[in-house]
C-alpha cells in the first residue's frame, strides 16, 4: 500500500485517465444503444423488423455479451498486469487501440454488412447489421477493459492509500457524470441527426486515442514493493485465487460490499441502457416535444435540482468518514424511494424532481462502495481482484438488468410506428419499478457488513491521525 500523497503528476493522469475513459464508457453504454434505435433499426422495414430480434432485446443483449467479454478480460488482463508488475503500457496502448475501435463504429451501416457479407434479404441484412455492432462493442469492451477495469483501477489502487481512496473515487464519479455530461451533449446532435454517427463516434475515438499516447510519455508505475511473496504462485493460480473458499472466509467484507455494489448497479442496469431512448420516444412526446423543455418552469426545475444533488453529494461524502454505513443506507432508501416515483409517470417535472434522489443514491453508493472495495483488497492483489471486482460490478449487472429492463418493457408494450409504417418496441416508465424492486434487496448484505464494520486497520490508523 501507498502511504504517500497522490502527487501532481498522478492526479493530472487521475482526472485525465478518467475524464476520457469516461467519455468511452457513456459513448458505449449510452450511445451504441440509440445508434440501435436511430440508425440501425430506424429505417428498416416492417418485413425486416419483423424477421429480426427486437429493438429492445438487441440492446439486452449487446449489454449482457459486453458484461461478459468484460470480465473474461478483466480477470485475465488484470491478473496479468500484477504478474508483469507493469500498469503503464496495459493503460496506454489499450486506450489507443480503445479510440480506434470506438471510431471504426461509424462505419458500421447496413449497406457496408449486406456489401461485405454479399446479403440481399431485408431481414438477414438487419440481423447481420445487429450482430456486427454486438461485435464491436464487444471488442470495444476487450480494450477498455484491459486498459481501464483491469490496469488502470489497480493502478489507483498501487498509487493511493486508504484515506485517500473516498476522494480518489469522489473525483472518479465527478469526472465520470462530467463526461457522460459531455459526450450527452455532443450526442444529442447525433441523436438528432444533425451531426452523423460517424463523425461523432470517429472524434470521440480519436479524443481516447491521443489520451493513450500522453500515458505513454506521463504514466509511471509505482515502485515495485521490496516486500517479496515467500511462495511464488501460477498464473493459473492467480486467476482463481479470488473464488477459494478460504480466500471469500477471509476477506468477507470485501464480498459483501461488492455484493450490495453488485445489487444497486444492476438497479439502475435495469434502466439506464434503455434510458435516452425512453427520454426520445417517450418522455419528449409525451411533453408536448422538445420545445416545451425550454419553458421556464422546466429550467428553474433542473437547474434547482442540480444545485441540489451537488450540495447533497458534497454534505453526504463530508460526513461519510465515520458513518458509512449510515450514509449507505440513507442513500439506496432515497434511491429506491425516487425509482418507485420514477414509475408513477413521465411529466417532465415529476421525472426532474424524482431523478435527484436516484442520482445522488448512485453517486454516493459508487464513492463509498469503490473506496470500500479497493479497502478490504488484499495488499499486491490489486490485479487479481479486478476480475472479481467485474463479477459483482458489471457482469451480473448488466446481463440481469437490461434482462429484466427488457421483459418490463415488452411486457408494457410501448410501441412507436417509424416512416414505413413498422411498430418498434420503446422503452415504458414500467422499468423504474422493476429497478426498485432489486434496488431494496441491496439492502440485506449491507445490514451484514454494517455489523462487521467498515475499517481496515490502516483506515482506522489514519482516521486517528487526522
Amino acid at each position: 500500500m501507498n502511504n504517500n500523497k497522490i502527487s501532481k503528476r498522478n492526479w493530472f493522469l487521475i482526472a485525465l485517465f478518467c475524464f476520457v475513459g469516461g467519455i468511452a464508457w457513456s459513448t458505449e453504454n449510452m450511445y451504441f444503444n440509440t445508434f440501435l434505435y436511430n440508425s440501425v433499426y430506424a429505417d428498416a422495414t416492417k418485413a425486416a423488423i419483423q424477421g429480426t430480434m427486437a429493438p429492445t432485446t438487441a440492446v439486452s443483449t449487446m449489454v449482457a455479451l459486453s458484461a461478459v467479454a468484460a470480465v473474461l478480460t478483466t480477470f485475465v488482463m488484470g491478473t496479468l498486469s500484477d504478474k508483469l508488475k507493469n500498469r503503464k503500457y496495459f493503460i496506454s496502448v489499450g486506450y489507443i487501440l480503445w479510440g480506434i475501435v470506438t471510431g471504426l463504429f461509424g462505419f458500421i451501416t447496413k449497406d457496408n454488412v449486406a456489401r461485405v457479407f454479399h446479403l440481399s434479404d431485408e431481414a438477414v441484412i438487419l440481423t447481420g447489421t445487429v450482430w456486427v455492432v454486438i461485435f464491436m462493442d464487444m471488442l470495444m469492451t476487450f480494450m477498455g477493459s484491459t486498459s481501464n477495469d483491469a490496469a488502470f483501477q489497480a493502478w489507483l489502487t498501487d498509487i493511493s492509500s486508504s484515506g485517500q481512496r473516498a476522494l480518489v473515487e469522489t473525483v472518479i464519479s465527478v469526472l465520470t457524470t462530467v463526461s457522460s455530461v459531455a459526450v450527452t451533449g455532443v450526442g444529442s446532435f447525433a441523436q438528432a441527426g444533425k451531426l452523423t454517427y460517424r463523425v461523432f463516434f470517429m472524434g470521440l475515438g480519436i479524443v481516447v486515442s491521443v489520451c493513450g499516447v500522453a500515458g505513454l510519455f506521463l504514466m509511471k508505475d509505482p515502485p515495485k514493493s521490496e516486500k517479496k511473496p515467500s511462495v511464488k504462485s501460477s498464473y493459473l493460480s492467480d486467476l482463481v485465487y479470488g473464488f477459494r473458499p478460504c480466500v471469500i472466509r477471509d476477506n468477507s467484507r470485501l464480498y459483501l460490499a461488492l455484493s450490495v455494489f453488485g445489487l444497486s448497479v444492476v438497479s439502475y442496469q435495469v434502466f439506464y441502457p434503455y434510458l435516452l431512448v425512453y427520454i426520445q420516444y417517450v418522455v419528449i412526446p409525451d411533453n408536448g416535444g422538445a420545445e416545451s423543455f425550454l419553458r421556464p418552469s422546466v429550467i428553474i426545475t433542473a437547474a434547482a435540482v442540480l444545485l441540489l444533488l451537488v450540495l447533497s453529494v458534497v454534505f453526504v461524502i463530508k460526513n461519510s468518514a465515520k458513518k458509512r454505513g449510515l450514509c449507505l443506507t440513507v442513500c439506496i432508501v432515497l434511491m429506491i424511494v425516487g425509482l418507485f416515483a420514477l414509475s408513477t409517470g413521465t411529466d417532465i417535472h415529476l421525472i426532474l424532481v424524482c431523478v435527484l434522489p436516484v442520482v445522488i443514491g448512485i453517486a454516493v453508493t459508487n464513492i463509498l462502495l469503490g473506496a470500500a472495495v479497493k479497502d478490504f483488497i488484499p495488499v499486491g492483489k490489486a490485479g487479481q481482484f479486478q476480475g472479481i471486482r467485474m463479477i459483482f460490478v458489471v457482469m451480473i449487472p448488466m446481463v440481469v438488468g437490461p434482462f429484466l429492463g427488457d421483459l418490463a418493457c415488452r411486457n408494457a408494450a410501448a410501441t412507436y410506428t417509424n416512416e414505413y409504417g413498422a411498430k418498434t418496441i420503446v422503452p415504458a416508465k414500467d422499468m423504474f419499478f422493476v429497478a426498485g424492486i432489486v434496488c431494496i434487496l441491496a439492502l440485506v448484505p449491507l445490514f451484514f457488513l454494517i455489523k462487521k464494520g467498515f475499517e481496515t486497520d490502516s483506515v482506522a490508523a489514519e482516521i486517528e491521525e487526522g
